[in-house]
């Protein structure tokens, strides 16, 4: 029988919360934040092209991978805030660029627009996209309810025997390759919890919150002039969908005043797919110095 897989970084922690946090390379400072419901391990085909010339910081959202769940339901700013108390955890208080994967894409935003000071590029990776973004009503009664779902699912051990195979079947489908290569071990140990699917449910019940207050901080504050890329997937297939994803992400750059790159063959998660792409935009990023 195989040992439990351990925490290969370090437990700090952040605000309130005891966080999952890996500092890795030397050099200027990128952040790479994944979409929601994952975790540390799904930047690993990126990470090493990265570190021979940048110290990459990932870290795992409250709930996700190794980390503690947090009291506080999900928010743009509270995870703009998040990155920037990572980042003084570990002592790195210069300028970062910031690698938003999907729902992060919101995140790592959000950041640039409140931490102006403290951000040197933003690479949006399949960013989400919400035009005209409303909130939903009853935010804390959504809570309770995505709390009191994860409970009833952790009673009845449905996590440990459903998690890990609905990982598998959400990367099989967000990837060309067809295929996740996270060691099985480390995904049973995450996936198989009930304090990760309570911080999946917490994320997706309150997407559309923090799409919408993304919207609000775009109002009130402007984005600083930084370098940006937008990196789109493009499967291949010309489907309908897929030129109007790529027309939503173009037009995404448009407003943010971004680079804008399509890349194929890819699926939504490019880090498996083309992690030559997503490093390729990191390093081109001119970095700000202090």
């Amino acid at each position: 029988m195989s040992a439990e897989p351990r925490p290969p970084g370090r437990m700090l922690r952040v605000g309130k919360v005891a966080l999952h946090v890996l500092r890795e390379g030397s050099g200027p400072v990128c952040v790479l934040s994944a979409g929601l419901g994952m975790g540390w391990f799904d930047w690993e085909p990126v990470v090493p092209l990265l570190t021979p010339y940048r110290t990459v910081v990932r870290f795992d959202r409250p709930g996700l991978g190794f980390s503690a769940p947090a009291g506080e339901v999900p928010s743009a700013a509270g995870e703009a805030d998040r990155i920037a108390g990572v980042l003084d955890a570990l002592g790195l208080t210069g300028p970062a660029t910031i690698v938003g994967h999907s729902l992060a894409g919101f995140h790592g935003e959000a950041f640039a627009r409140l931490h102006p000071e403290r951000a040197a590029g933003l690479v949006l990776v399949d960013s989400s996209v919400e035009e005209n973004a409303r909130a939903l009503p009853a935010r804390e009664l959504r809570a309770a309810a995505a709390r009191a779902r994860a409970a009833t699912l952790a009673a009845t051990g449905l996590p440990l025997a459903v998690g890990p195979a609905a990982r598998r079947l959400f990367v099989r489908a967000g990837s060309v390759k067809r295929q996740d290569p996270a060691p099985a071990d480390l995904v049973r140990r995450t996936y198989g919890s009930g304090r990760v699917a309570r911080a999946v449910l917490l994320e997706n019940a309150h997407y559309r919150d923090v799409a919408a207050e993304l919207e609000e901080l775009r109002a009130r504050h402007p984005l600083p002039p930084l370098p940006v890329t937008v990196l789109a997937a493009s499967p291949g297939t010309g489907s309908w969908l897929e030129r109007r994803w790529l027309q939503r992400q173009r037009a995404l750059a448009e407003r943010l005043d971004a680079r804008f790159e399509a890349v194929a063959p890819a699926g939504h998660l490019l880090m498996y797919d083309r992690p030559q792409a997503i490093a390729a935009a990191v390093l081109a990023t001119p970095f700000i110095r202090p």
